[in-house]
Formats: structure tokens, C-alpha cells, sequence
């Protein structure tokens, strides 16, 4: 990460408009005309460079996209899908099939759990979920019949972080692929510069950062890019999870100001997470010296984007959470929402939402407890008084 600045790659990339716009032009067609009957048969084909033939298969917006997500990441290739799901789904059908085994951190996005726990069996596919920070026990998961190494830099909801370069090695040395979903960490985090061989995105989140658009990517090199994305048995091709060219274009925009948003969203959830600790309150934030993996994590982030938005306090009862949740919100503290990314606060209890589809007791096992708060920190531009109107809210509640 020393030598590799994710935002002066995007910084560097240069569109004109068909008519010399500074905003590359919206292909919006679903499918294109050529000129002679042999270059529609070479496009089938895959040998004619530049041209278009049905936007399933691609579209200039979404190549503009796609280019640009890769050289974020540092990767070979891209390819933008119309949801996070959309990216994750097919790359792990495009790398499973029956008989094989996924070995998968165990504090993942519900929907990532919910496809391995229940729908994937469905297609002869075994997961085999675990703590991704012992990395014995990850180790001693992998079967002859695993193929993929799952995790999220930082997990979902539990803040969790993966030791990436580690895991890279254990992967490296099983011949098995290590696909990283690095949704919390864009800018700060290169899950591709530390080893991973694919990393994932939902766009919906911080690299859009306006939560008016869902969508996905799938960063990786150019041949499983194209495997993705071929005609005859590409699973991003025949499941047909496709972004739409509007969308792709409104994305883009947004990816080049997500630097700024970083830094600020990063800088704002490190002042509330000492506040909140320093009053006794149970917080969990990869930037704070009592995160068990904060040293680790030091050595993985570009420093200048930060630990990240994303934080969590356990306040002890659902009731407390929920109380709390209402009253921030009808203070306009921010929104009692699902997602992360936005210019406000957005909070939630993951238990109830975004992690509702893992058992209860499988729950309790990884530690996510009823009282959590998971919180997606805004933009605010007085922090302490965003800080202080908080803090009467608990007091009021008697959190604090």
C-alpha cells in the first residue's frame, strides 16, 4: 500500500464525451448496430476490440465503470454488476461447482450467509464457516475439495478484520482462490495489492455514497473477468445481473469525490468511537488500541483514508437499542436504516436486519449480541456537537 494510491488512479483517468464532454457519454441502447454481417460474428466471437453487440454483455458506460474500479484497486479488470449480490453470487458459481467446498469467515453480510448456507448446497456446494481471524482454524478447514477462501476485510457487523497477506498465503499454498469483499474499506484497504486474487464490491455503499443506486463489482484479472463474462458459461453472463447504463454513469460521477467522503466519514467515526469509549460505553472500531486487531490492521491501510465509517456500541438490551435508534432519529441524528455510505448517519440492529438471516444461535457463538448498535457515521461537519446531542440521547435513556 506504500508505493499505491488508489484515488490518484482514479485521479488519473481521463473520458471525453462523444462531443467532447467532460462526462463520458451515456450509451444508453441495449443493443447496437454494425456495418457488415462479419463483424457481428466476430463480436460473438470476442474478436473484434471496441465493438458493442447487446449491453448483457457489456456497454461502454459500464466498461468506462469497470475500468476505473480496477485501477481503484489495482487490479487487471472489472465488472460491474446491477447489486453487491449480483457481484458475489456469480463469482462464486463461477468458481464452485458440485462436489466442491467453501471455506468462509463466519461474520459476513446476511445475504453473502443466507447464499452459502441454504441456496448453494442446492448445487452439491458445502461452505464451512469460521473465526477468519485464527488463522489455524481457517487452515485447518480447507478440505481437497475446497476451492475458495471467503472473507470481508472488515466483517459485517462485527468489525472483524481479516489479516489479508496472511490469508493470501494460506490460499497461495492450498491452490484455492481468495476473494475478498472489501465493501467497508474502499481507498483505505487494496485487498489485491496484499494477495487476493478477487475482490468485491457492493457500489451501493461508500463508492456511490448517495444511497439513491444499488449496485456491484467484481475486481480481478482480465482472464476470470472474461470467464465471468463468456458467452457460453460466464455466470455473470447467463445469470444476467447487468447495471444499467444510467446507473453506471451516476456511479462514476460519485466514485470521484468518494476520497474526500473517505477521509471525513473515517475522521468523524474515530472521534465518536474514543468519545463513546472514554464514557464507558462497549465500542468496537478498528481505529481504537482496544480493536484485537488493530495493529494488524495499521499495516493494511493507506493511513491518509483512515480506519473507515463504520463503528459499533452494545447498549446492552434490543430495548435500549431500539429506544436509542427512535430518539437519535427524531433528534436528526440520522436514520434508523439499513446500508452504509451515506452523507447522514445511518443506524441499525444487525441481529433484527442486515444479519437476520444467521440463526440466532449461531449469532450468540460469533458474538453479536442483542443490545448491538452498527453504526454507519455521516458527514458532519461539527462532530462534537454531533457528539454531544448523542450523548444526551443516552443519558436520557439511561445507556449512559
Amino acid at each position: 500500500m506504500k508505493n499505491f494510491n488508489p484515488a490518484d488512479r482514479i485521479q488519473d483517468l481521463q473520458y471525453f464525451g462523444e462531443f467532447g464532454g467532460v462526462n463520458p457519454s451515456i450509451s444508453d441502447s441495449s443493443t447496437y448496430t454494425f456495418l457488415s454481417a462479419k463483424t457481428m460474428f466476430d463480436t460473438f466471437e470476442g474478436n473484434a476490440e471496441g465493438c458493442y453487440l447487446y449491453s448483457r454483455h457489456s456497454s461502454p458506460s459500464n466498461l468506462y465503470l469497470d475500468k476505473a474500479l480496477a485501477a481503484m484497486e489495482g487490479t487487471e479488470s472489472a465488472n460491474v454488476a446491477a447489486s453487491g449480490m449480483g457481484a458475489i453470487t456469480p463469482t462464486l458459481l463461477q468458481l464452485c461447482g458440485n462436489g466442491d467446498h467453501i471455506v468462509s469467515s463466519r461474520t459476513i453480510y446476511g445475504g453473502t450467509y443466507a447464499f452459502l448456507k441454504n441456496f448453494v448446497p442446492r448445487m452439491g456446494i458445502k461452505t464451512t464457516f469460521v473465526d477468519i481471524t485464527k488463522l489455524d482454524v481457517v487452515e485447518a478447514a480447507i478440505t481437497p475439495n475446497t476451492k475458495v477462501l471467503y472473507c470481508e476485510t472488515v466483517s459485517n457487523p462485527l468489525l472483524e478484520v481479516a489479516d489479508i497477506a496472511s490469508l493470501a498465503k494460506i490460499a497461495k499454498k492450498h491452490n484455492i482462490k481468495l476473494v475478498v469483499d472489501n465493501t467497508f474499506s474502499p481507498l483505505s484497504v487494496a485487498p489485491g495489492k496484499l494477495g487476493a486474487d478477487i475482490v468485491i464490491h457492493s457500489l451501493t455503499k461508500y463508492i456511490n455514497g448517495s444511497s439513491d443506486t444499488v449496485g456491484g463489482v467484481v475486481c480481478a484479472s482480465q482472464e476470470f473477468i472474461n470467464s465471468l463474462k463468456n458467452v457460453n458459461d460466464g455466470a455473470s453472463m447467463l445469470l444476467g445481473p447487468t447495471m444499467d447504463s444510467l446507473r453506471s454513469a451516476s456511479v462514476m460521477k460519485n466514485l470521484r469525490t468518494l476520497h474526500i467522503r473517505m477521509k471525513q466519514h473515517s475522521h468523524n467515526a474515530m472521534y465518536l468511537a474514543n468519545k463513546f469509549e472514554a464514557d464507558g460505553i462497549k465500542t468496537v472500531y478498528p481505529g481504537l488500541k482496544s480493536h484485537p486487531s488493530h495493529e494488524i490492521y495499521k499495516t493494511m491501510i493507506n493511513p491518509e483514508y483512515g480506519f473507515g465509517g463504520m463503528m459499533t456500541i452494545d447498549v446492552g438490551t434490543l430495548d435500549k437499542a431500539n429506544a436509542l435508534m427512535e430518539l437519535m432519529q427524531e433528534r436528526n441524528l440520522g436514520y434508523l436504516a439499513v446500508s452504509l455510505g451515506f452523507y447522514k448517519t445511518l443506524f441499525s440492529a444487525p441481529g433484527t436486519s442486515t444479519s437476520s438471516e444467521i440463526p440466532l444461535e449461531e449469532q450468540a457463538e460469533m458474538g453479536l449480541t442483542d443490545g448491538l448498535i452498527r453504526f454507519s457515521i455521516g458527514l458532519d461537519n461539527d462532530i462534537e456537537r454531533t457528539y454531544q446531542m448523542m450523548k444526551q440521547c443516552m443519558v436520557e435513556l439511561g445507556v449512559l
